[in-house]
Order: structure tokens, then sequence, then C-alpha cells
């Protein structure tokens, strides 16, 4: 059998990845009495007086709706609504095993972007979240920040947001491994799509001072679109002026030499031997391009990477957004956030990193398992934690409180 054959035999055995369960008994008439004709009438009428409660009343309060229009599906482009479901069941798989939240698939038969926010608008009522999912760029941008101010419950792109804080949770690591600071240190990202303009931006935030972005016309700097005569998107236009404030021009092998820390978002195989031992000592590779990479965890090792991390399960370091987009819902969950926030997201890396000790910290760990049960409590309790200090909590719950009801419920 193949891992084809397998993941087919799956999926068929299965009838796909999750189903709805019941919370209540449904035996007997008292039971249709409460749960619902005539019984169910008497939240209708509290939730009618007060909109919030419906988040305690029904399973929205713990719903997460993972919407997709199946335009940038993996590494398979775009295939479409009905061909993305497996994939956004699968992400519901993954809200449920390891952050407890009920998540469903939301797969639009439409590529119109103003038909998309406007469906999703309609359909907010009936969640406590929106995660989007595969959707290309730049329109990706428009449609999460344009829902992130029509909504009031969070809009989370974890193509963006979720890659970036899982690898720069791992940098993060790598970074102290080391003993380099990320204030100081010389980060070259190679990708500047939804991913790697996330990672640009999140650096940014986290306090990186010498950031250069390169894509396929080379260094990103203030100025290229008349230099070059292309046309950027609005963010990698933001980038252009926040990063490579020395205006470096050049290709990947100009501007990565003496580099501390070479990310990777872009294409299979392009960070070369030379590429690798061109950068400082002591350096870091996160090679992510999916589902093969800017170079393999062996070779980047053999080139003389002290760090090394990938998107794959077979190799150390993976980096893997299942250790941050349960978590980071759970966490808004839990206090009813109306919003994730860039501080968020901060909060969330420095907490993933930090979960390794120093002293356990090894060249083949510096970012921790997504099988690791302190993964999503940690960041939850993280995520909850900015949202009551920025106000943007509907319920005031004490973080540690977070961590422990997190941690119950994945352990279940």
């Amino acid at each position: 059998m193949t891992l084809r054959d397998d993941a087919l035999k799956l999926h068929l055995d299965n009838c796909g990845k999750i189903e709805i369960g019941l919370k209540v008994p449904l035996q007997n008439n008292m039971d249709l009495a409460l749960a619902y004709t005539p019984g169910v009438a008497e939240p209708c009428k509290d939730i009618k007086e007060n909109e919030d409660l419906s988040f305690d009343y029904t399973w929205r309060g713990n719903c997460v709706a993972v919407i997709s229009d199946g335009t940038r599906v993996l590494g398979l482009g775009n295939i479409g609504a009905a061909a993305a479901i497996p994939v956004m069941e699968g992400k519901s798989a993954l809200f449920k095993a390891f952050g407890d939240v009920d998540a469903i698939s939301v797969c639009l038969d439409t590529t119109d972007k103003e038909e998309f926010k406007k469906t999703v608008m309609i359909l907010q009522k009936n969640y406590a979240g929106i995660n989007l999912e595969d959707i290309q760029s730049p329109k990706c941008y428009d449609i999460e920040d344009e829902l992130k101010e029509m909504c009031d419950i969070p809009v989370f792109h974890d193509d963006q947001h979720g890659t970036a804080i899982a690898c720069l949770s791992g940098v993060l690591g790598g970074l102290r491994y080391v003993k380099k600071d990320i204030k100081t240190a010389k980060i070259v990202v190679n990708g500047c799509g939804a991913a790697g303009s996330a990672i640009g931006r999140l650096l940014v935030n986290m306090g990186a001072t010498d950031v250069t972005m390169v894509d396929r016309w080379g260094a990103l700097y203030d100025g290229i679109e008349e230099d070059q005569g292309i046309t950027l998107d609005r963010i990698q236009k933001g980038l252009s002026v926040k990063t490579n404030l020395n205006k470096n021009k050049g290709t990947l092998a100009d501007v990565v030499k003496g580099a501390d820390v070479l990310i990777g978002v872009s294409a299979p195989n392009v960070f070369t031997k030379e590429i690798i031992q061109s950068m400082a000592e002591k350096n870091i590779v996160f090679a992510m391009a999916n589902p093969v990479p800017e170079t393999s965890y062996a070779a980047a090792k053999e080139a003389g990477a002290t760090v090394v991390g990938t998107g794959r399960s077979d190799s150390p370091n993976q980096v893997n957004n299942v250790i941050v987009f349960p978590g980071i819902f759970r966490g808004a969950l839990d206090v009813r956030a109306k919003r994730i926030t860039e501080e968020m997201k901060v909060a969330a890396a420095y907490a993933l990193a930090n979960l390794i000790p120093e002293e356990e910290l090894r060249e083949d760990y510096v970012i921790p398992s997504a099988f690791d049960q302190r993964v999503a409590p940690t960041v939850a309790a993280a995520v909850a934690k900015v949202a009551i200090e920025q106000g943007l909590a509907r319920k005031i719950v004490d973080p540690e409180v977070v961590y422990q009801n997190t941690a119950k419920r994945i352990a279940r």
C-alpha cells in the first residue's frame, strides 16, 4: 500500500474525518421537551434580549468556521471549493484534537472577494471565530483585514499568521541556542507571498532591526518599484519601507552573505550549499517550502548550518501550524476575544519558544513538538492574557485557569 492508497482508504472508510456528536440525552419525551420544543424557546427568548448569551446557550461559544474558496490549497493551487473540503475537514479535526475546539469546514464556491466577505458576514453569528484558509494572495490580505473590521469575532488567516508564529518560535529557540539576539541578528526571508510577508511583519513587530525580504525580483527595498518597473502588493510595499533599511540590492546569494538566520517560504531546493556556507557562523536555516523544502535537513547540516528546521515530520525541528492555531483560538474563545492582534501573535511566539528550557535546547530541538501536551495550554493562556490586557475580552478569565482548563480539555 502506498501513502495515496492508505489516505484514500482512510477517507473512504470513514466518509471523512469529523462528525456531529450529542452532548445531551435524547431518549424520552422529557429529553425532547428540554432539548427541543417547548424548552428550546427559553434560551431563544434570552438570546433575543442579549445576543452574547448565544455563546453560553449554544455550541457557538466553542465553534470556529474553517473557511476557504479553494484557490490556493496546500501545494495543489486553485482546485476549487469541493476539492478543498478534505483539507478544511482535516483542519477541523486538528482543532478538535489539539484544542478541543469544534470546527466546521465551510468551502465557498466563489472566487469573488466581495461575495466571499458578504457570505462570511451573513454566517458569522453561528461562530465564535473565523479561521481563513487556502486563499490566494494578495486577495487573502484584503479579505482578512476587511473582515476583521466588519466582524465582532476573531478572524485569523492561518496560512499567514500560523506559519509565521510557528516559524518564529523556532527561530527564537534557535537564537537562544546559538546565543544571538533577534534585535541585532541579520535575518533574510526568501519569499514574499502570504506566509513570507507575515513572517517579515511579525519579525519587525518582535523588534528585529536587520530583516531583508527576497523574492523573484531580488531583495526588497524602498524604491524597487521605480528601479525595476515592478508592481508590489500593498503588504509588500509596507515591508519595503520597514525592512532592508540599508537598501541592499541583489539576489538571495548576494544579500544572504553573513546572515545569522535564513528563512524560506519559496521554492524547492533553492538554498544551495554555497548559499548556506556564505552565512555567519552558528547560523539558523528554516526551509519551509511545501512539500519539498528549499533544502533538506541533511543537506543543510552538511553545508554547515547549526540549526535547521523544515515543515517535514521526518526531520527535527518541524515547523507545524498545529502548534499555533488550536491554542490561539482556544485562548480567544475562552475569554470571548473580539479579535486576534499582533501583540497576541508575538506573545504566542515567545510562549512557544520559552516552553523549551535553556538546558534542554539542542540543535535538533529548538521548537516544541505538536504532541507536546503543554503547547495548546501555553498558547491559549498567552493569548487570553493579552486579550484581557488590551480590553478585547468579553469575559475575564485568569490565564492560569485558561491553561488548566485547556490542559484538561485536550487530555480527555
